[in-house]
């Protein structure tokens, strides 16, 4: 009997998840075990299910699908991540692949793919759509002066992004804190200098920013 391969949906839209199960479902040596609509439950969920694979969102309420990402690959290092995505922007790219991702798609690629992703990156490949490799690629040879980590557009650090978007969706110093597992007084000094770098006085100004960047789950 052919090993079936176990993988966990992690996305904030049901449908989309809906969507991406009744796709997995036509293949023979694939099982989805599990869904997640928020990055909390996906590592809850990952602990539990010990998926091959997670299928994983970049916006989701809570701790975002980067922070994720590091979480699954600290606690759970063989399990395998691919991020499905909107976003193409060399930020949202460098910092997954940093984070530990093993693979990048969009959100428009082709279910056949999808499939090709899978492949490769159970047998222990990376996998990036052609749109992600050629920016990784430009970057790499510095021809596009944009992807890598000295040549990030954005004058914030990943944890400021972090804390940024938490902020941005109503959470407090002590929930942000928790989310992170960083202390209040660390997550006061994070506030302080979002601030002070964004040139912005309050929660308010910093949630505009925050939308305007993408960076929150609307």
């Amino acid at each position: 009997m052919n090993k079936k391969y176990r993988i966990l949906l992690v996305d904030d839209h049901a449908l989309f998840r809906d969507e991406m199960r009744a796709l997995l479902s036509q293949e023979s040596d694939i099982e989805v075990v599990g869904e997640a609509g928020d990055g909390q439950s996906a590592l809850r969920l990952v602990d539990t299910l010990q998926p091959d694979l997670v299928l994983l969102d970049l916006t989701m309420p809570g701790i975002s699908g980067v922070e994720t990402i590091r979480n699954i690959r600290r606690s759970h290092p063989q399990t395998r991540i691919i991020v499905i995505t909107v976003h193409k922007s060399d930020e949202y790219i460098h910092e997954s692949l940093r984070a530990g991702a093993n693979g990048y798609l969009l959100k428009e690629s082709t279910h056949t793919e999808l499939r090709i992703a899978i492949s490769n990156v159970l047998q222990g490949k990376m996998y990036l759509c052609p749109d992600v490799s050629e920016k990784v690629i430009n970057g790499y040879l510095g021809l596009d002066g944009g992807y890598g980590p000295s040549h990030s557009r954005d004058i914030l650090t990943t944890r400021e992004r972090e804390v940024l978007k938490l902020i941005a969706e109503s959470n407090s110093n002590r929930q942000i804190s928790e989310y992170l597992g960083i202390s209040i007084k660390t997550v006061e000094k994070h506030r302080a200098n979002l601030m002070k770098k964004l040139g912005m006085r309050n929660a308010a100004a910093l949630t505009t920013y925050a939308i305007e960047k993408g960076l929150v789950a609307l």
